[in-house]
């Protein structure tokens, strides 16, 4: 299990590795929060947001929470748990770049997924 500064650390190693280009207004940046937030479709707390894109009237950032990413990665070696970083990071920086196309083809994949995850919880709709 990584600290806190650790993750934050390894956070923005890989931001800074990707082209600036990608963060093209957000405003609001990438921050690391320690909390743990579970998913509001969570049967049986199992299921954790480990980061989001959030546009508000404030803005358009980034948000990983160090408790989810714990939770779920806690027991990984670091260079397992950095490929996991870079992956969530992808996964909202992807995000943003859609909402700035016009496009929301990661949100309906999002979608897809918890739907699948409830018909396995057999708490489908």
């Amino acid at each position: 299990m990584i600290t806190f500064e650790e993750c934050g650390q390894m956070l923005d190693e890989i931001a800074d590795s990707m082209p600036f280009e990608l963060y093209r207004d957000l405003n609001g940046g990438i921050s690391l929060l320690p909390q743990t937030k579970l998913h509001p479709k969570a049967v049986g707390n199992d299921l954790f947001i480990l980061g989001e894109y959030i546009r508000n009237s404030l803005g358009n950032a980034i948000v990983f929470y160090y408790g989810s990413i714990n939770r779920v990665y806690g027991n990984l070696e670091r260079s397992e748990l950095y490929k996991q970083l870079v992956r969530i990071l992808h996964h909202e920086v992807r995000h943003h770049n859609e909402y700035l196309a016009g496009c929301d083809d990661l949100g309906l994949l999002d979608k897809q997924q918890i739907e699948e995850y409830l018909r396995n919880k057999g708490k489908a709709d």
